[in-house]
């Protein structure tokens, strides 16, 4: 009987700030653990801003420590564990939602808190995509030392095989893009052959695009209409996006 094939990520990202002239790095950050196939990514809850405090600070940092605890732990990357540590030694002010992703044993394994997930695509298809976690209309769940902890995160475990793609992101993509569109576009770009950076700037450019237009059919605009809270469009927002492929090793 053969041995299963180890698997890996082969990743890329792209990030469009909000404010992109007066505040080039924006709220979201991410990273990309090429020897450890682990991505992140994290959105400061703007609010803060409101106090005088750069909303992207904690989020930046949070993701920071994220790579610093991976890196220094010689066991299997635990996406909760990894997310306690990196909570525990973020000492700025603000706070953040965040989803760390990491595969393994054929597995994919997750931890997230907030709005911030990813779809799993299989063939075309997204054949899962992660909840969200709220409170109530655009107020998420979110790690801060004034908010919530890392025990509040779900923890996912999902079959991946060699094809799958995964797209991760802030509320930036899953507030102005529905996973079917999100699927057309991988579609696509699997079929061309484009790389995951690529993949990642195709869907963030689609995202902002819907987030600026007045008209546009939106799941913030959905969502807003449930809550009892119309608005028409999308949201303007930070969009970062990642893009994973699930290759064999």
């Amino acid at each position: 009987m053969s041995e299963e094939k180890r698997l890996k990520m082969v990743a890329g990202a792209f990030n469009i700030p909000n404010e992109r002239y007066s505040k080039p790095q924006g709220d979201d950050a991410h990273f990309i653990c090429v020897d450890r196939e682990t991505i992140g990514v994290a959105d400061g809850v703007g609010s803060w801003a409101r106090k005088g405090v750069d909303a992207g600070q904690y989020a930046r940092k949070l993701m920071s420590n994220c790579v610093d605890a991976i890196q220094n732990e010689a066991k299997a990357v635990d996406p909760k564990w990894v997310l306690t540590q990196a909570y525990e030694k973020t000492d700025v002010e603000g706070s953040s939602t965040a989803c760390i992703i990491t595969i393994r044993d054929h597995f994919l394994h997750a931890a997230n808190v907030g709005d911030s997930g990813f779809v799993l695509i299989k063939k075309g298809s997204s054949v899962y995509q992660s909840p969200i976690q709220v409170r109530s209309f655009n107020h998420p769940y979110q790690l801060g030392k004034e908010s919530d902890g890392p025990s509040s995160a779900q923890v996912l475990k999902i079959p991946v095989k060699a094809g799958d793609v995964i797209v991760a992101g802030t509320d930036g993509l899953f507030d102005n893009m529905f996973a079917n569109q999100i699927e057309d576009i991988v579609k696509m770009g699997v079929e061309d052959g484009v790389a995951p950076e690529q993949m990642a700037w195709a869907i963030a450019e689609h995202a902002y695009h819907n987030s600026v237009d007045a008209e546009a059919n939106t799941p913030i605009m959905e969502a807003s209409f449930k809550a009892g809270k119309p608005r028409s469009g999308g949201k303007i927002d930070d969009i970062t996006v990642l893009v994973a492929y699930i290759v064999d090793s």
